[in-house]
C-alpha cells in the first residue's frame, strides 16, 4: 500500500474541517488576538491543498 494515500486523505479531511471551521467563525472576537488573521482558514486551505496534491501523486503512482 502506498503511504501517500492515507496521508493525503488525512490532510484533506482535516484541512476541509479546519477551513470550514475558520469560515464559520469568520469575524469572531478570538481573531482579535491574532492580529485579525483567521489562522484556521489559512492553515485549513494549506492542509487541504497539501492533501489534494498528495492524493494526486498517489493516484498517478498507482496508474504506472
Amino acid at each position: 500500500m502506498d503511504l501517500r494515500l492515507p496521508i493525503g486523505l488525512v490532510f484533506t479531511i482535516y484541512g476541509f474541517l479546519l477551513g470550514g471551521y475558520g469560515l464559520m467563525t469568520y469575524g469572531d472576537a478570538m481573531y482579535d488576538k491574532s492580529l485579525g488573521i483567521n489562522v484556521n482558514t489559512t492553515w485549513g486551505i494549506f492542509m487541504l491543498c497539501f492533501g489534494l496534491i498528495t492524493l494526486f501523486f498517489a493516484k498517478r503512482a498507482s496508474k504506472s
